[in-house]
């Protein structure tokens, strides 16, 4: 039995080699609000940094929220990372103010473009990287190309949204409860005047009640397109074939707003960066399934464009 033990322990020992990490990793707070983990390449002196920025909901630096736990965020950075790319990944201000009792109604749309510019200057600050790159990944992408206006080397969108955020629930509502579109309709055209309703569908609460609707006022003024037009530096549009949640056609109007950006639509790939086989079930289920890798295609795609 114990030539057995000794042979498993020299069996980890060499697996432990294969896959040893080629970053370091340290934990930072940018502010009161704002932490997240820095990685960093061993064998690059000065490398490019790429601060992603996470999607809509209490999104931590991994990519997870409830129900929803994939790590796709951690796996996005990592594999950056281990192509030479330094890296920033935080946990949204509503992590921090969920966790002290803190989350209350009064948090806009316009505070997480604040903490996305913050975390830009900081790193500015330190003068230690080559370039710095925002990817921004769903509501992260209307995020990051706000704040890539304040002087940044590159932007990179991963399924982000073409159109403001009332067109897109809209669509959605008219996609999967018709009933309730007209009511849907009405609510916006009230919000678009600045002002608030409380008469609405309970239904409908969940995302357009009256506590929601001052963020929703604040997030629908921005029309990525507009925005996304105004950027002078160099873009990467990024899409998956697979995503449910954000179309190719999203993609596709993005470039068109600003023909010099680069476009990669990657096959098979879904909203949470994962390569999917199978039906619409399969593919929301993966959503929180943590064992899937991110799309190598993603990765390369990122990390030829950073590089270049």
């Amino acid at each position: 039995m114990k030539h057995y033990i000794n042979f498993a322990i020299v069996l980890l020992l060499f697996s432990s080699k294969g896959f040893s990490q080629n970053f370091t990793a340290k934990e930072i707070a940018v502010n009161t609000l704002i932490e997240g983990t820095l990685l960093v390449p061993s064998a690059v002196e000065q490398p490019a940094l790429a601060i992603i920025i996470a999607g809509s909901g209490p999104v931590d630096r991994n990519g997870n929220q409830n129900f929803a736990r994939n790590n796709s965020l951690k796996k996005l950075a990592e594999g950056l990372t281990n192509n030479g790319i330094a890296t920033f990944r935080y946990d949204k201000r509503t992590i921090k103010l969920i966790a002290t009792g803190k989350l209350d109604n009064t948090i806009m749309f316009d505070d997480f473009v604040t903490d996305a510019i913050d975390v830009v200057n900081y790193f500015k600050s330190q003068n230690t990287y080559s370039k710095i790159y925002i990817i921004g990944h769903s509501q992260g992408s209307l995020i990051g190309m706000i704040a890539a206006e304040k002087d940044v080397d590159g932007f990179i969108s991963i399924a982000g949204a073409s159109q403001t955020i009332d067109k897109i629930i809209i669509k959605q509502v008219e996609q999967t409860a018709p009933a309730y579109l007209e009511d849907t309709k009405k609510i916006f055209s009230i919000l678009q005047e600045g002002k608030t309703t409380s008469n609405y569908p309970p239904v409908l609460s969940s995302f357009l009640g009256k506590d929601i609707q001052p963020f929703m006022i604040n997030w629908m003024q921005y029309n990525p397109q507009d925005i996304l037009k105004s950027l002078q530096i160099p873009i990467l549009i990024v899409n998956g074939t697979n995503d449910l949640q954000v179309g190719v056609e999203d993609a596709n109007r993005l470039k068109d707003s600003n023909p010099s950006a680069e476009l990669k639509l990657i096959d098979k790939m879904n909203h949470v960066l994962f390569s999917i086989e199978g039906d619409d079930l399969v593919n929301f289920k993966s959503y929180n399934e943590s064992h899937h890798k991110v799309t190598p295609e993603l990765i390369d795609t990122i990390s030829g464009f950073i590089t270049k």
